[in-house]
């Protein structure tokens, strides 16, 4: 079966401690560096497994005219000014973007693959697996790893390179997606490589 690797918003206004964006991470989170530790070693771990890495970030116009503030985290990024494209907010972490030649989908919702070209990427790479991890368990992680159960994937979610702002709300989500997924830890992930 193949597999393909979804890292999913590891950017900078979500994961920084100056970022905007809190529903990835608390400002003053301990749990950072573990996180960061977490999602470098599993990109180096797919990438030297010969595992696809598929990048997902989430960015707006700057006149935020293409986001659809239907919700509250909608209407929070235009707010905030937050994740604009060309922005340092909506850059990748240093060390946890994508090499050259690999595939990254930009989108606009919760769910990676709505109005984005998620699922098409997939197909190129005739994925049956996906490994997700990202930022934040409970938002895009939740969101895309349901979508990606419902569409026939087998779905294996790395619980410790995943973080919401509320360690609770983690623990919740990850908890949840137990039904739809497999949750294993960065080292089991990278040992069944």
């Amino acid at each position: 079966m193949s597999t393909a690797f979804l890292a999913l918003h590891y950017q900078n206004e979500v994961i920084h401690p100056q970022g905007a964006i809190r529903v990835g991470m608390a400002e003053h989170a301990p749990e950072r560096a573990a996180l960061i530790a977490n999602a470098g070693r599993l990109l180096a771990g797919m990438r030297a497994s010969g595992v696809p890495v598929v990048s997902v970030r989430i960015a707006f116009r700057p006149d935020h005219a293409d986001v659809i503030q239907n919700c509250r985290i909608f209407r929070d990024v235009v707010r905030l000014g937050a994740m604009v494209e060309g922005s340092w907010g909506a850059e990748f972490v240093d060390g946890l973007g994508p090499l050259p030649g690999e595939h990254v989908v930009k989108h606009t919702r919760t769910n990676a693959f709505i109005g984005a070209p998620l699922e098409e990427v997939l197909r190129c790479l005739d994925a049956r697996r996906l490994i997700v991890a990202g930022v934040s368990t409970h938002s895009v992680v939740e969101a895309t790893v349901r979508h990606a159960s419902d569409m026939g994937y087998a779905v294996t979610v790395v619980g410790d390179a995943c973080s919401s702002g509320d360690p609770a709300m983690h623990a919740a989500s990850l908890r949840s997606m137990e039904l739809v997924a497999e949750v294993r830890t960065t080292d089991a992930v990278l040992a069944a490589l």
